[in-house]
């Protein structure tokens, strides 16, 4: 596959990028260079191959996915400027300026 200076125009219209006229040749060499590798590794055997996501077989540590507060509300409400504590509640809140009338 090739580009030409129209393909190259185009693709650059439609990202949004402008591109100035002496440029585009430049772009279209570039481009043509970066399509040839993608061809290269069309070309490579990958029968058999399973598909990876590391090059080192790992196995993650699980945890258990259970709901919890962090157990340090103190310390984050010590970088409020204003924390709340509301009555009737079990801790302390943000306070917050109104953002919707």
């Amino acid at each position: 596959m090739s580009l030409d200076k129209e393909t190259v125009r185009k693709i650059a219209y439609l990202a949004r990028i402008r591109v100035p006229e002496d440029a585009l040749a430049g772009l279209v060499a570039e481009l043509n260079h970066i399509i040839g590798w993608v061809e290269q590794l069309g070309e490579v055997a990958t029968e058999g191959v399973e598909p990876m996501a590391s090059v080192v077989e790992i196995t993650l540590p699980a945890r258990a996915d259970e709901v919890s507060d962090g157990g340090i509300a103190e310390q984050v409400l010590k970088n409020a400027p204003e924390p709340v504590v509301a009555p009737g509640t079990d801790g302390g809140y943000f306070a917050v300026p109104k953002v919707v009338e």
